[in-house]
């Protein structure tokens, strides 16, 4: 698994678990938003994660995807 998408509040978070995976982000976004993507602070817009998971799928980039999580004895 090279990126990992996490939904929550509406949005989806982008996690790069790989240097493949981060690599690949880096062609899909401008240099001052690498440091965000380092350090797991980007989210994107449900369609927009949408649209980069189709794109990156073709270019054999894996990933995983959860819904939103819960924390723990909130159930």
């Amino acid at each position: 698994m090279d990126i990992l998408l996490i939904k929550s509040e509406g949005d989806v978070q982008i996690r790069p678990l790989t240097i493949h995976g981060m690599l690949w982000l880096q062609t899909h976004f401008d240099n001052e938003h690498w440091k965000a993507i380092a350090s797991n602070q980007v989210k994107l817009p449900l369609d927009d994660a949408k649209a980069l998971t189709q794109d990156a799928e073709k270019a054999g980039v894996s990933f995983h995807k959860f819904t939103e999580l819960t924390p723990a004895g909130s159930l």
